[in-house]
């Protein structure tokens, strides 16, 4: 088999391709694996575990812990932090000259290389460091006065419902909430939830393309498409489906669209992408200073200071490891590995999920509850027991660890969540 050392450098050396090294067909492979990668659809390559196993061999994830909090921060692969770590050494040599004579002048090229993994004109994208920041600067960046109406749910993501809230109490905005009963499966539902949210005075409506909390996938399109009939604006917050789902921002109908790069991408901690409509860059204002905090162009929106230029650049090998695996193919991975290890446990007594079992409702994140446990007291079971970690959610009536595996995750480390969740079927419930 290919060393680690060797697969790196082969992965490295031809990222940016769609394809792995044809050094991995070796001897070893089954029969009907012959046939090269490249060439493999998602529906063959999803349950062939040698390939899936090289792309475990390109993370340095530790083999002290099952990491199944993948949705919170997802770990970079090798190549990124090779890239990271390389671009920073040679900030270090000089400052000044490295950093903004040399690696600034990458920018351009990689938000050429964003716009197109995005699907819209690079014109349109601000790089930035989250989805907090970037949809912040909209959220705050919107030309509203007293009394208008912004349509929101109570499953968004705290950060931006914390900002719509300071412009309430400040400005005197109105926000309207919808209340959705999770998991649902029918997109009339939650279409319908935000038709009858939109009123006259309604400006804004704000849609989260997949719930963090339980992994839900909001038809964001649908509701997108009601909302600009009726005059409205729309913010997409993509924090968990870019690079995930597969999916341009121009499907999702947003206006307005932000990412965390460090989620679904894996690029580096504290990098993300803000997406605006060409025609309504005007029409936000810069949240930090700028000469021209009412002009046109997307840079107005970077105007950040000193920033991490290693990090910034690294993004760029974050793509192209992307782009090695496919976004089919890696979505398909990513739905397979939730089914594999919610079917081996959904029947046990007791179990109960908050996610969606359908594959257009869901894909990589499940969260699931035990009768008579706390999140927090099945997280810390879960940890002690099979030292599997996920995240606890107690938030509105979700009660629940939330489950993210990745690409590099074995169908072993969800084979010891699995045993653990059997083991705690079996124990005696908290007092």
């Amino acid at each position: 088999m290919t060393s680690r050392r060797n697969f790196f450098a082969q992965a490295s050396a031809l990222a940016g391709a769609v394809v792995l090294p044809s050094i991995l067909n070796n001897g070893n492979l089954r029969a009907n694996s012959r046939l090269p990668y490249s060439e493999k659809s998602a529906e063959e390559l999803v349950t062939d575990e040698d390939f899936w196993n090289q792309i475990r061999m390109c993370f340095t994830i530790s083999t002290n812990i099952i990491n199944l909090n993948n949705g919170g921060v997802s770990p970079q692969p090798k190549s990124v932090q090779d890239a990271h770590i390389r671009y920073y050494e040679m900030s270090n040599e000089g400052p000044s000259f490295y950093m903004w004579r040399t690696l600034d002048q990458g920018r351009e090229p990689l938000r050429q290389k964003l716009a197109l993994l995005a699907g819209c004109d690079a014109e349109e994208i601000a790089i930035n460091r989250n989805s907090t920041e970037g949809l912040n600067t909209i959220i705050f960046g919107l030309n509203l006065k007293a009394g208008d109406e912004v349509v929101l749910s109570k499953y968004d993501y705290p950060n931006m419902m914390n900002a719509w809230r300071q412009r309430e109490k400040r400005e005197g905005i109105v926000l309207k909430w919808i209340d959705p009963q999770l998991p649902f499966e029918d997109d009339n539902y939650i279409v319908d939830m935000y038709r009858k949210a939109i009123g006259p005075k309604t400006k804004v409506v704000h849609i989260t393309h997949l719930i963090n909390w339980t992994g839900q996938i909001v038809p964001a399109k649908k509701i997108a498409d009601i909302a600009h009939e009726k005059g409205c604006e729309v913010i997409v917050d993509g924090a968990h489906s870019f690079a995930h789902v597969k999916h341009k921002i121009s499907d999702t109908g947003a206006d307005y669209y932000a990412t965390s790069l460090h989620k679904w991408t894996c690029a580096p901690f504290g990098s993300g992408l803000l997406y605006i409509k060409k025609d309504k860059i005007k029409n936000i204002w810069a949240l930090l200073s700028n000469d021209t905090p009412d002009g046109e162009d997307i840079r107005k929106f970077e105007s950040l200071g000193t920033r991490s230029f290693a990090s910034e650049m690294a993004i760029s090998a974050a793509i192209d490891f992307h782009n090695m695996i496919g976004d089919e193919r890696k979505e398909a991975r990513l739905r397979y590995l939730k089914e594999y290890w919610t079917s081996k446990v959904k029947d046990i007594p007791g179990i109960k999920f908050y996610s969606p079992q359908g594959a257009a409702y869901s894909c990589a994140i499940a969260n699931m509850g035990f009768e008579g446990w706390t999140a927090a007291q099945i997280e810390i079971f879960l940890f002690e027991k099979v030292k599997v970690h996920t995240v606890a959610i107690t938030y509105q009536k979700v009660n629940g660890i939330r489950v993210t595996p990745h690409v590099y995750t074995s169908l072993a480390d969800l084979d010891k969540l699995v045993a653990g969740i059997k083991m705690l079927s079996k124990a005696p419930i908290p007092g």
